[in-house]
């Protein structure tokens, strides 16, 4: 800001002689126009008229001696009221606001990541979360919280937990956190599968981590999109306008009755940094519905019960290994967990799967796609190509319950180790046939 003490100054004293005019010249003489006064009260009645409407006047002496007209509002303040809302009755954005943000929570995580070099690397991310429990679980999106080593939730009266957390289901990006604390408000959950285009909803999250508690508005802009996440998982989604920007994730997104009937997830960026997201009044939010029963297991058991586990790390089949090699499309396997049900049909690292049952597999994501459509328990027939060969074995799945889950994070982390420890060795000299280093199934 920049500030200049004009009131401060003092010229220096200029004596200047008068001029004096022409002896010939003679002042004009005014003309009267009749109807000058007239117009001029006018022109100030038509300007009073377009700022009036219940305002007030107020003089205030100018410096010059004369005096300057402001116009103030004197409207009644807007009223909040939250002693006669009725749930089967739409209220106001401000109301939802006023009931509902005790209910919300922002969310900081601490992370602590591996990279390329075997490093370890301390980080931070912030999110959005919603109490679902008056004795302290809380409900967010699995991404808010993934990597983390430590996750602080902190409420709108400024109170802050340390919470743990109990269970996440990434593949549907929710996640459920427990603090220690009880009497909390929980939201009421509403039904997503009654919503319509043009129906108006709102959400309260925490944008860029910083804006905290923030309320922003919009309406259902179209139901049930399939949408690919970053991580390659295909999802289901309620699109809306409402703002939702990087820090929104995991909060809620509620009708005008109160009630949650999605979870803030995502918005469509020009490239693959939510902060730089240059496409606006496009944001998706996981229907309320669809997540229920796994929050239900999630809150119970830690983990979502039927969800089915091949036990295995798998990549895509490049191009390059297709037309150099004529290696057909599919999920190539990098390594296969002891005792689960791929290594007990017989799969085998180096193993391309490029069939189940009678969907063709093309890639790691397809397989993926195909096998999350069943539950645990199922069987299953899988075709492989292996040394030139096509092999059929059939399996059936396991579930991926929390104790599955540590085995494929263990799995993950030493084939990670073990692949670096080779690229290093091998300085580049080698040319990895079957696509980008990554993983994906489980």
């Amino acid at each position: 800001m920049y500030y200049n003490d004009y009131n401060n100054f003092q010229p220096e004293p200029v004596e200047l002689e008068p001029v004096q005019p022409p002896a010939e010249a003679e002042p004009p003489k005014k003309k009267k126009v009749k109807g000058a006064g007239f117009v001029a009260f006018g022109l100030i009645c038509a300007l009073l008229g377009g700022l009036g409407g219940g305002l007030a006047v107020r003089n205030i002496p100018a410096l010059s001696g004369n005096t300057t007209t402001l116009f103030e509002g004197t409207h009644v303040p807007v009223a909040v009221d939250l002693a006669n809302i009725h749930t089967e009755e739409p209220m106001t954005g401000a109301q939802v606001y006023a009931s509902m943000v005790d209910s919300c929570v922002g969310i900081t995580t601490e992370l602590v990541t591996t990279n390329y070099w075997g490093q370890k690397v301390r980080g931070a991310a912030a999110g959005s979360g919603f109490v679902i429990s008056s004795d302290g679980y809380i409900l967010t999106n699995y991404h808010v919280i993934k990597g983390a080593t430590a996750i602080q939730v902190a409420f709108a009266d400024g109170k802050t937990y340390d919470a743990e957390l109990i269970g996440g289901e990434e593949a549907n990006d929710i996640a459920v956190l427990k603090i220690q604390a009880t009497g909390l408000t929980p939201v009421k959950l509403g039904d997503s599968d009654n919503l319509v285009v043009g129906e108006q909803v709102c959400a309260i999250g925490n944008p860029l981590g910083e804006l905290t508690f923030t309320f922003t508005s919009g309406y259902v802009s179209a139901r049930d999109r399939s949408i690919t996440m970053d991580n390659g998982e295909i999802m289901n989604m309620l699109q809306t306008d409402t703002a939702i920007n990087s820090g929104n994730s995991g909060g809620p997104l509620f009708n005008m009755y109160g009630e949650v009937i999605g979870i803030t997830t995502a918005k469509y960026s020009s490239n693959s940094s939510s902060s730089s997201a240059s496409i606006e009044g496009i944001g998706f939010a996981i229907p309320i519905n669809d997540v229920k029963d796994m929050v239900k297991d999630l809150m119970e058991k830690g983990y979502v019960t039927g969800k089915p586990s091949l036990g295995i790390l798998m990549n895509d089949v490049s191009e390059e290994a297709t037309y150099r090699y004529g290696i057909p499309q599919g999920a190539y396997i990098e390594a296969v967990l002891e005792g689960s049900c791929a290594q007990k049909a017989g799969i085998q690292e180096g193993d391309i799967i490029t069939a189940v049952g009678e969907h063709d597999i093309a890639s790691s994501t397809a397989l993926q796609t195909v096998v999350k459509e069943y539950k645990a328990g199922a069987e299953l027939s899988f075709s492989i190509y292996r040394g030139g060969e096509e092999l059929t074995v059939t399996l059936t799945l396991d579930e991926n319950t929390l104790q599955r889950t540590g085995e494929m994070d263990a799995l993950q982390e030493e084939y990670q180790q073990n692949y670096q420890s080779s690229q290093q060795q091998q300085q580049g000299s080698y040319s990895w046939p079957f696509g980008n280093f990554g993983w994906s199934g489980r």
